[in-house]
């Protein structure tokens, strides 16, 4: 039977962990066993996250929503627009563009992980655009070994997904789009852990559809400039995804995203953004069953399992099947915060805070970032700093570059009011 690398395993774990909730053991009898300095007497007290496949979906890849607390649902259209929500693609202000992100992940734990993503976009007419992104997570090398730890073969997990994307101008300031991916996630090398051809693994593979609408107007308040913005997108609405031959499927992150934005024009040179956003994994709670009983027949060992339900009775049980009710399921929401200041729209100045209940998965962390932009190009940067100390996300940076262009000449914007 072939085994991972017990330190690369570890790892591989920390990443799913930090990108999205994962479910692992835990003793809720009074074992001495303790969740941020509080022991757990039962399994209400301890960590009961959703559970979900191909959590790369869920890293942030630009280093401008980064920066404000990972929100971008609905700050101002830019080139990751497809990612955040493609309804705010056809309001980019520029014709057409590209952008590159690298973001080095968990470099506090190993050296060799990275996420990377490359997209594009275009504007057909003044009312739409078309665009096309890559995401690609390097997990870095792993080492597959025998029940002797013998190594029988070194491998290079990695996940990637392209999308293609449309969005157009529904009304003024009104916009809606939609866009189609695939998801190709490689972990294992098609290795075989037993006898049976149930347990060779295989590439896990899903198609998925996100769909998203934003809108935008200026105000006058007190004789000062605004501008509000909100933005509602579900993303990642696809078919579960397998890694063996066996029954057994997970869930995709399908994840609800709500957010607004107010903008303040100062003067000619200066403007602030304050956004809020909040995301749900529209995903099936964990459901709670027991591995045995005592000698009264009473249930013992308690343990989390996600529930086998189909994509559509999963995605809208998801807002009412927690099992301690209505407070868990607000539990599940995870919100962001941010300020944007920009001057002469030519240099940023980004901070933001993201917060995940304890029970959830516990991330909590602050993010600064800086940007700038000078004629067609931009540069971004972001910088995470963890609230606790033993985050394996503290540290965590990452780079985008960006160009914009226009057309010689501007078409006339054909929507009627």
């Amino acid at each position: 039977m072939l085994i991972k690398s017990f330190t690369k395993a570890v790892v591989l774990g920390l990443a799913a962990v930090c990108s999205t909730s994962i479910v692992y053991g835990q003793n809720f009898n009074g074992g001495g066993s303790t969740l941020d300095g509080r022991e757990l007497k039962n399994i209400e007290d301890g960590l009961r996250p959703v559970q979900t496949a191909v959590p790369f979906l869920t890293i942030a890849p630009d280093s401008r929503s980064a920066a404000l607390g990972d929100q971008g649902v609905a700050t101002t259209p830019d080139e990751y627009s497809s990612y955040w929500n493609p309804g705010k693609l056809s309001q980019i202000k520029n014709d057409y563009g590209f952008a590159i992100t690298y973001n080095p992940w968990l470099r506090r734990i190993v050296n060799d992980m990275a996420l990377m993503y490359l997209t594009g976009y275009y504007k057909l007419r003044k009312e739409d655009a078309i665009s096309f992104s890559l995401t690609y997570f390097d997990l870095g090398k792993i080492d597959f070994t025998d029940i002797n730890g013998n190594i029988i073969m070194p491998y290079n997990p990695r996940e990637f997904s392209p999308m293609v994307t449309y969005s157009r101008l529904l009304g003024k300031g009104f916009s809606g789009g939609l866009s189609l991916k695939y998801i190709f996630s490689d972990l294992t090398g098609s290795v075989n852990s037993g006898t049976t051809t149930a347990n060779q693994s295989r590439p896990g593979q899903a198609a998925a559809a996100d769909i998203g609408f934003y809108y935008n107007r200026d105000l006058v308040i007190a004789d000062r400039d605004f501008n509000i913005a909100a933005g509602a997108a579900i993303t990642n609405i696809g078919n579960k995804i397998s890694y063996s031959n066996a029954s057994r499927a997970d869930f995709i992150p399908t994840t609800l995203r709500l957010g607004t934005v107010l903008t303040h024009q100062v003067d000619d040179f200066n403007k602030f953004s304050f956004g809020i956003q909040a995301s749900k994994l529209m995903v099936p709670s964990s459901e709670i069953l027991y591995a045995s009983t005592d000698s009264l027949n009473r249930p013992r060992n308690p343990y989390l399992a996600t529930p086998n339900k189909g994509l559509v009775s999963g995605m809208f049980g998801s807002f009412t099947d927690a099992p301690f009710g209505a407070r868990e399921e607000f539990q599940e929401v995870m919100l962001s915060g941010g300020v944007e200041y920009w001057y002469d729209d030519m240099f940023a100045v980004r901070g933001g805070y993201f917060y995940e209940d304890i029970h959830k998965g516990n991330r909590k962390y602050f993010t600064v970032g800086l940007g700038i932009r000078y004629q067609t190009f931009g540069l971004d940067f972001c910088y995470l700093i963890a609230t606790q100390r033993a985050n394996p996300l503290s540290e965590t940076f990452r780079f985008a570059l960006s160009f914009n262009f226009d057309r010689k000449t501007k078409e006339a914007d054909s929507v009627v009011e």
